[in-house]
């Protein structure tokens, strides 16, 4: 149950998809002076270098980061792109080169406040190994355990706003439903909390049981974007799309996202598509 490694899959389209709203939603967060808490659930590697064996070997990220790599200079004008991109510059090691691409304990602890507090939580043994080796902030903390469990061991939080990261790998079909119970459990013990959940786009459609799970679950003021790169086909294995859920999304977020992606999407490939709805509305 612990064979999923991200590093086959680094910067790959649902990465760009995921992190970029990643970084919306902290934008929204620093506006405001308060100490936040960070919770990342599934927090993988922190760094990957695109030149690993892993990595190498499906190279995805020519399909995701890439392209908005060799774009960047075109796209200075979008400003949530942009200011993704140069945060990207950060952590390359060449200049002017596309050599690394970071997860989203990088993404989150770059941009940490000395009052905030950062909860890594990685259960695979060998990928807490590499994370352990990544400098970062004396306010972060990596644990070695179940991140949904550990997420509501530690609720409710010492600081005033909560923000968490849920990003499973879903290699069992269980956990759908296991992330919108510990999703909905998490929001009865945090009510003001703003959960991200990460979904795969699977011709299957198993991620109907999140979506729907959490909307049943009683939860109001969710938001949900795709960006998928074909249609699906029925016979087909593998991800055709990535999903986000916002719950508590900040005022804007959505509006940002959609300009965001206007300029993405046609990086992807003539068939790649961008949607956002209220999937529970306030």
């Amino acid at each position: 149950m612990l064979s999923y490694q991200h590093a086959y899959h680094a910067g790959n389209f649902a990465d760009v998809h995921k992190h970029l709203t990643l970084f919306a939603v902290i934008d929204h967060l620093l506006r405001k002076s308060s100490p936040v808490t960070y919770v990342d659930t599934h927090a993988g590697r922190g760094i990957y270098p695109l030149a690993a064996e892993e990595t190498r070997k499906l190279q995805e990220y020519r399909q995701g980061v890439a392209p908005l790599w060799q774009a960047r200079q075109a796209l200075v004008e979008e400003p949530l792109l942009h200011a993704w991109l140069v945060s990207l510059e950060r952590v390359q090691q060449r200049e002017g080169e596309l050599d690394h691409y970071p997860g989203s304990p990088w993404w989150l602890a770059q941009r940490l406040r000395p009052e905030d507090r950062l909860r890594l939580f990685e259960l695979h043994p060998g990928e807490l190994d590499h994370l352990a080796r990544q400098h970062l902030p004396d306010n972060v903390r990596r644990i070695h355990g179940d991140g949904l469990q550990g997420l509501l061991q530690r609720l409710p939080v010492s600081t005033p706003r909560l923000c968490v990261l849920v990003d499973p790998s879903f290699e069992r079909k269980s956990e759908y439903a296991e992330v919108a119970k510990a999703v909905l459990s998490a929001m009865r013990k945090a009510r003001h909390a703003v959960m991200l959940v990460w979904y795969p786009l699977l011709p299957a459609g198993r991620h109907r049981e999140l979506l729907e799970g959490l909307r049943d679950g009683g939860l109001r003021k969710i938001w949900c974007s795709e960006l998928s790169l074909r249609e699906p086909v029925t016979d087909e294995r593998g991800m055709y799309g990535s999903g986000m859920l916002v719950v508590n999304p900040p005022w804007g977020l959505d509006e940002r996202l959609a300009a965001a992606m206007a300029r993405i999407t046609p990086l992807l490939g003539d068939t790649a598509t961008y949607r956002d709805e209220w999937w529970v509305v306030e």
